[in-house]
């Protein structure tokens, strides 16, 4: 399968977890609907998929809603193949992503280190004027 096409594919198989997950079909009471799905990774062969899973929740409960995704896998397989035809459906395997919030923790620790800076540059020049 050309790659554009398993790219296509990766992004509508995430919107329609990202619904499931949104309109609460995922019966598992790990599964929060504060749980955003980044991307999905099909391979060539269109045998498995990798969901990378997010939140600003806890990490704790991040790893109990991956846990709940992977339990209900074969639900939400047989849910998204009814409503797409493609000749074979990929095994889901869901994976806890924190590169979103690593990336916000970056740029709060940046937005410190430069209020740190701006301050003290400030503080010389205010006891020149002493």
């Amino acid at each position: 399968m050309g790659e554009f096409r398993l790219v296509r594919l990766g992004e509508q198989l995430r919107d329609e977890i990202s619904q499931l997950i949104l309109r609460q079909r995922i019966k598992d009471p790990r599964v929060s609907t504060f749980l955003n799905v980044n991307r999905v990774e099909v391979a060539g062969d269109l045998k498995y998929a990798k969901v990378y899973v997010s939140s600003f929740l806890s990490e704790a409960q991040v790893n109990k809603g991956v846990e709940g995704l992977n339990s209900a896998a074969g639900f939400i397989q047989s849910t998204i193949a009814k409503k797409l035809t493609i000749r074979q459906f990929p095994k889901l395997t869901f994976i806890a992503d924190t590169s979103v919030k690593e990336g916000f923790e970056m740029v709060n620790r940046l937005n410190r280190l430069e209020a740190a800076s701006a301050g003290s540059q400030e503080s010389p020049s205010a006891s020149d004027a002493d």
